[in-house]
């Protein structure tokens, strides 16, 4: 048998895909091994900066199981919470697919609806490819820099326009 790599997936520093796995899914081993085998490692760390919650993603957001829907529930337990200011910190995440995309474009259409506002940080290499081919840059803020990025964000009770 070929060895297996594991890769976890972490959310605040608590592994949820590890050695345990198969021990866990004892009855689906073949997936669970599948899984092993392909798993990529996103890591998701949160922090917050005044009233913006910062989200830092690093790895890979691809359809693998679990991946997107990690992040997807994530983010809406955050706006679930009340979270309406998303700093996505993308300048260690090295790759994201439709699904990814599908998590951070639906997350930007749930804030914007609850008056809320995301914003990217950083993508880089073939995030940042992806997200010009969509042009995603013209719908979604993204900076270069954590205070210029964290300053752009509206003050808590300003509404779009006073007049």
């Amino acid at each position: 048998m070929d060895h297996v790599s594991l890769t976890r997936v972490f959310v605040d520093g608590k592994a949820l895909i590890g050695g345990g796995i198969i021990g866990a899914w004892s009855a689906c081993h073949k997936r669970a091994e599948h899984v092993l085998r392909n798993a990529v490692g996103l890591v998701i760390s949160t922090r917050e900066s005044g009233d913006v919650t910062i989200l830092d993603l690093r790895g890979r957001s691809r359809i693998d199981p679990g991946e997107s829907e990690l992040l997807d529930r994530h983010m809406q337990k955050l706006i679930a919470n009340g979270v309406l200011k998303l700093l996505l910190n993308l300048a260690d995440l090295i790759q994201i697919d439709s699904s990814g995309l599908s998590v951070i474009v639906t997350t930007y259409v749930s804030l914007r609806a609850r008056g809320g506002e995301l914003k990217f940080l950083r993508p880089r290499g073939r995030v940042l490819e992806v997200f010009r081919v969509l042009q995603l840059p013209q719908i979604i803020p993204s900076f270069e820099d954590e205070t210029q990025a964290l300053a752009s964000f509206r003050p808590r009770g300003c509404g779009a326009s006073s007049s």
